[in-house]
């Protein structure tokens, strides 16, 4: 696939430049038993998908340096106005209005313990985790919701204290530049591009 793609806004339009698909020649498939008679054929494609984050961009770009954002409803007419739901949502489930973007690194490094836990064994063909995969169900102290991360060191309990890491070396601006670790966990034991 090119690694030439990319794309750009301009004047509030897509720009798009480079190859976005590639085109692999069919190959058969036979069958080694029977002759080698005619199975099939393989069909490969290779794409870029473009995925547009909107309203929620300030979240991605966020983890990439070192911050948890999540989004607060203060239309004073709601009736739960001030929750603050993590993950991150544009809009109030409740009265559907735009919520405020804030800030909660310092709540989760202060208050965010394991609610949940599922150690994973396999995965799917696109994970990029590396497994064992420990997802962990994680609860902050004033926070309505509960985020769905993963334990990068150390084995999960519920009740377990722990802080977040960040991917900010070549961040992939998606959900995986977040993880967590035990509380006291050093800064050496950290996968590669993580840090606090």
């Amino acid at each position: 696939m090119s690694r030439f793609a990319e794309v750009q806004v301009k004047n509030n339009q897509y720009k798009i430049k480079g190859d976005f698909h590639e085109l692999i020649p069919n190959t058969p498939i036979r069958d080694a038993d029977n002759g080698h008679r005619l199975m099939g054929i393989t069909n490969p494609r290779m794409l870029v998908h473009m995925h547009s984050y909107g309203g929620e961009a300030v979240f991605f770009e966020s983890l990439s340096q070192g911050k948890l954002m999540a989004s607060r409803c203060d239309n004073p007419k709601c009736e739960y106005k001030g929750s603050i739901w993590q993950p991150f949502r544009i809009a109030c489930p409740d009265c559907l209005r735009k919520m405020t973007p804030i800030d909660m690194t310092d709540i989760a490094r202060k208050t965010a313990k394991v609610h949940t836990f599922m150690v994973c064994e396999r995965s799917g063909a696109f994970s990029l985790l590396d497994k064992p995969i420990k997802f962990i169900n994680i609860e902050f102290d004033g926070v309505a919701t509960i985020l769905m991360s993963y334990l990068a060191v150390g084995e999960p309990k519920m009740g377990l204290r722990v802080v977040p890491i960040f991917k900010k070396i070549d961040p992939t601006y998606t959900i995986l530049d977040l993880a967590w670790v035990p509380e006291g966990t050093k800064a050496d034991a950290l996968p590669f591009g993580f840090s606090f």
